[in-house]
């Protein structure tokens, strides 16, 4: 099972969403015959943003990259971890131990809700299936590039990716889970996009594959 990133970021729910993550791993991997590692979570834009926010004491420009991160929804996940919008802009202003003491509270508060960190923690780039049939990102890859060199492909796509014609590095199918243009669930003979707008209005999409990267099911809610 492949969780496919964003799970932070955009409405309020931020905290229960992360903790309905880890009681389904729980009560999954409690079934006869699941391992530990049957369960897998990509890290998404929101992920990676909110890594960076905490070190944001270390950016040559945090004053800018704060702003660009509020306007694609790191908000949401401040204010869920009790951080104070205001509060940090001040900060900014103020300098790099100001900024630092803010990060670090933020930091410390995560650390007050049970397992959140630890699965911050353990965060994926991509995820593919022992056979090397399917491969699983966040928001798409560079065909142009290996798999060891996407770098930030990973979480913020490319354009590229709707070019694929043919099987990328031998996989059948590449699966994302968010789609920046936001044009919805797509299955391609080489590629699927799960992306109905879950948080911004639309469903939810889970799809299970086949090993020949056919869908056996589809499910929106």
């Amino acid at each position: 099972m492949v969780y496919l990133g964003d799970y932070l970021g955009f409405g309020a729910d931020v905290i229960e969403t992360v903790d309905e993550l880890l009681t389904f791993r729980r009560n999954f991997i409690a079934r006869p015959g699941v391992e530990v590692d049957d369960v897998v979570y990509l890290r998404g834009a929101q992920e990676e943003m909110w890594q960076k926010l905490l070190q944001l004491q270390f950016a040559p420009n945090p004053g800018e990259v704060l702003r660009w991160m509020l306007d694609h929804g790191i908000a949401s996940t401040i204010t869920a971890y009790g951080g104070n919008l205001d509060e940090g802009m001040t900060c900014v202003r103020d300098g790099i131990l100001a900024l630092t003491r803010w990060t670090s509270q933020l930091r410390q508060n995560m650390r007050n809700f049970d397992g959140h960190t630890t699965l911050m923690s353990v965060l994926k780039h991509a995820a593919f299936t022992d056979d090397t049939s399917l491969l699983f990102t966040h928001a798409g890859l560079d065909p142009s590039r290996p798999l060891s060199a996407q770098v930030d492909s990973f979480w913020w796509g490319s354009s590229a990716f709707a070019t694929i014609d043919a099987p990328y590095s031998g996989f059948k199918l590449v699966v994302r889970g968010s789609d920046r243009k936001h044009g919805g669930v797509a299955i391609g003979p080489y590629t699927a996009t799960l992306d109905s707008g879950s948080g911004l209005g639309g469903t939810l999409t889970a799809a299970c594959f086949g090993s020949d990267g056919s869908i056996l099911h589809l499910l929106e809610a």
